[in-house]
């Protein structure tokens, strides 16, 4: 229970990573917001899961996308629970597409989605984490795409990329106030996201040709994100954890290693 007494809030918690670092934050002890756009059966099933782990949980409605109803959804968290001591930002918006065709309009929705939403509600987080005093822990969720640019997804790598750099720019702006600014990096995630893009033949075919032959789960990022909000991350901001069970080193494992070479006899040095 290493957040036991602590309030979270998480965005896009109704399913998938989202979901997946509410339901872990609330079996590490702490008392869980999630938000979700709109009331919906998903959103209902995680806070009765959430409910069912024996800690406080609520959620809130709300267009994070919108800075309106980002500051409508930080407010109404702080009445629920009294204050906020983690952020786990997690919006996403993401469309894949050839760029010589991709529409610029989809392009700048993405990035609204994905980056712009992020600096909405972590700023007025941050702001009351600032007014209260006494820290917190604020994790962005980025992705494996901010450091590999996969084909067909321009606009989704820039926003994630440019996630890390924000989250790195905001880092360094909070130290004097004890704040933890940290982002984590999934990789291939089994999310109803990604089933819905690929389908489910590929995605449970998929996981074998992973180096730690599955994909990852919500509930490693969940403890991934459990980690950076507790006391044993304290000496930590500023960072970037990748969760992608080693799926950017799959490029640095050889097909067949050679055979170690034999040192030359009769030689010194």
């Amino acid at each position: 229970m290493r957040l036991l007494g602590k309030k979270a809030l998480v965005t896009g918690a109704a399913r998938g990573i989202g979901k997946g670092c509410a339901l872990e934050l609330a079996r590490a002890g702490a008392e869980v917001v999630i938000n979700d756009r709109d009331d919906n059966p998903a959103a209902q099933a995680t806070l009765a899961e959430l409910r069912a782990l024996g800690q406080r949980a609520e959620f809130v409605p709300g267009d994070i996308f919108d800075r309106n109803s980002c500051e409508q959804v930080v407010r109404e968290a702080i009445a629920r629970l009294g204050r906020l001591d983690i952020l786990v930002s997690n919006p996403a918006f993401s469309r894949r597409g050839e760029f010589l065709d991709y529409a610029p309009e989809l392009f700048e929705q993405t990035l609204r989605g994905t980056l712009t939403a992020g600096f909405h509600m972590s700023q007025f987080v941050a702001r009351h984490m600032v007014e209260r005093g006494g820290g917190g822990k604020i994790v962005f969720i980025s992705s494996l795409h901010a450091r590999v640019p996969f084909a067909n997804s321009v606009a989704y790598n820039a926003a994630k990329r440019g996630v890390i750099a924000m989250s790195e720019t905001i880092a360094a702006e909070l130290l004097p106030h004890r704040i933890n600014v940290n982002a984590i990096e999934p990789g291939w995630i089994d999310t109803p996201g990604e089933r819905a893009t690929f389908g489910d033949d590929a995605v449970n075919a998929g996981g074998g040709a992973l180096p730690w032959g599955r994909l990852g789960t919500i509930h490693d990022i969940g403890r991934a994100a459990v980690f950076l909000c507790s006391e044993d991350a304290d000496y930590i901001t500023g960072t970037s954890l990748l969760v992608d069970g080693g799926l950017w080193l799959k490029a640095a494992i050889p097909v067949a290693s050679p055979p170690p070479a034999k040192p030359e006899s009769g030689r010194i040095g």
